[in-house]
């Protein structure tokens, strides 16, 4: 994830009161760290692994979701796989 992507994730995820944090590689960042997040160098098209926790959880998992899904607000769009719990 490069920093502009990197900012755009933490620009959502500090709308939230939830713990956000991604895991990439045996490694995990607070997702409210845009320095944490670029710490990962999560190459393009990498799965990686976010937990989210708290009260505003399903509001914080729409948002990201939507990030991701327009590919951190780029021209492009991107697909993700859904490994959550239902």
């Amino acid at each position: 994830m490069h920093l502009r992507a990197a900012g755009e994730f933490v620009k959502v995820a500090s709308r939230f009161k939830s713990e956000i944090t991604v895991f990439n590689g045996g490694r995990q960042a607070n997702g409210k760290s845009i320095l944490g997040l670029a710490g990962l160098a999560i190459p393009a098209d990498v799965l990686f692994t976010i937990q989210i926790d708290g009260k505003d959880e399903k509001d914080a998992r729409k948002a990201i979701e939507e990030l991701i899904a327009s590919n951190f607000n780029e021209d492009s769009s991107v697909d993700f796989k859904d490994r959550s719990e239902k």
